[in-house]
């Protein structure tokens, strides 16, 4: 997919419809775990554990740390619900027979509140173990919403944060996360790195990619009467998840993991070759015989791919957004992003002519948007920018990082 824009149209269909109802699963929930495991067998160890947007009668993720309670070591795991009423995304709802059988069920409250489970290292029906049997649960006085006080206390509480939480709200939420400086790991679009609020956070090391799904489809389960695309149920039936009589399911390719926890991923380096010998034996013919394009806007040198990254440059580089699925913090500094807020851009170009490859002209502003090339003459059969009588070319969004021990 281009790492430019959202091309996935369930994606992007829930960010403008606020169809939020993605239910992550299970093994995906499994391996970015084992990930923060082997990296820190106690990371979660007597930690309290918030998971909002998360109803364990629907939601992997509570059942999953439920399951896990006594082997992580783990002293309180709490779980928020969304009330039914305030979910534009919501197709239908019937409360449980495990709410309608408890003494606590209210007709109103059921769907007008949110609920709040919380599990405790308490063995509250005497089985002997400590499970999702345990678990307490109340209405809470507000429909659930992350922003709320009452939510936003027990994110105060929390340790560590982690969910899937509302597509249309990711960047918000994460943003509430950054605020509670909380550790967290939650599903998102991976294209969120490109915008102006949130790829500081990922130039701090506020944020990173998860160790896992980074370039690979995501299953999703989605409510009966949300429209699956043909190939995308064909795909995550392909993947092992067939229609069921509760949930559809769909794949995404651009969601991700993004954390603050830290995992072995994250610190293995990248093995490259020197410029020279990219130009001699690369097998990207981009780069093989040709070298390495620079920038008009940028003082920095085109890498196209992360493999043909050469590890003797000292100087600037601009790397596919990809790059940050194995971005090393001790083997590179990020510097910025090849966007028209960046703060090293050498140019910003006037009204530009775009010239399409059939002689259309349309004024536009976007060669100011990504890297730009200058070039001799017009390209024959593409497109390309025309500013004062020179001509320009330009390429997808880069990351302009250098090697952490250039001079």
């Amino acid at each position: 997919m281009s790492t430019a824009e959202y091309n996935n149209s369930h994606l992007s269909a829930a960010r403008s419809a606020k169809n939020d109802e993605f239910y992550t699963q299970w093994a995906d929930i499994e391996r970015e775990m084992n990930a923060y495991l082997e990296y820190d067998p106690d990371v979660f160890r007597d930690k309290v554990v918030l998971l909002p947007c998360d109803d364990p009668e629907w939601s992997n993720f509570a059942k999953f740390f439920a399951l896990h309670f006594t082997d992580y070591g783990l002293k309180k795991v709490i779980s928020t619900s969304y009330a039914p009423d305030s979910n534009p995304a919501t197709f239908s709802y019937e409360p449980t027979l495990f709410e309608m059988n408890d003494p606590k069920f209210d007709e109103t409250k059921t769907r007008a509140n949110g609920k709040k489970f919380v599990l405790e290292q308490k063995d509250i029906n005497d089985d002997g173990v400590v499970n999702i049997d345990d678990l307490r649960w109340e209405y809470l006085k507000g429909d659930g919403d992350f922003r709320s006080a009452e939510v936003t206390a027990l994110r105060d509480e929390a340790d560590i944060v982690i969910t899937n939480p509302p597509f249309s709200l990711f960047r918000t939420f994460v943003s509430w996360l950054i605020e509670g400086s909380v550790r967290f790991s939650v599903v998102g679009g991976s294209n969120a790195v490109t915008t102006k609020d949130f790829f500081p956070l990922i130039k701090a090391n506020s944020l990173w990619k998860g160790a896992t799904a980074n370039n690979t489809d995501m299953v999703f389960g989605v409510p009966k009467g949300f429209s699956v695309k043909d190939s995308d149920r064909i795909k995550a039936e392909r993947l092992g998840y067939p229609s069921t009589d509760a949930n559809n399911f769909t794949r995404l390719g651009n969601a991700c993991w993004f954390t603050n926890i830290d995992h072995g991923r994250r610190h293995e380096p990248l093995q490259l070759m020197s410029m020279d010998d990219n130009v001699k034996f690369s097998k990207h013919k981009e780069i093989r015989g040709a070298g390495y394009r620079e920038y008009d806007n940028f003082d920095a040198i085109d890498v196209p791919f992360t493999n043909a990254i050469p590890d003797d440059y000292t100087g600037m580089m601009g790397v596919p957004i990809s790059f940050l699925d194995r971005y090393n913090p001790d083997q590179f500094e990020i510097i910025s992003l090849t966007q028209t807020w960046s703060d090293v851009s050498t140019r910003t170009y006037p009204s530009q002519t775009l010239v399409a490859p059939d002689g259309k002209r349309k004024t536009v502003g976007a060669l100011n948007s990504g890297p730009a090339f200058k070039i001799s003459e017009p390209p024959v059969g593409s497109s390309y920018y025309e500013v004062d009588g020179d001509f320009f070319t330009s390429a997808y969004k880069r990351v302009l990082i250098r090697r952490k021990d250039a001079s």
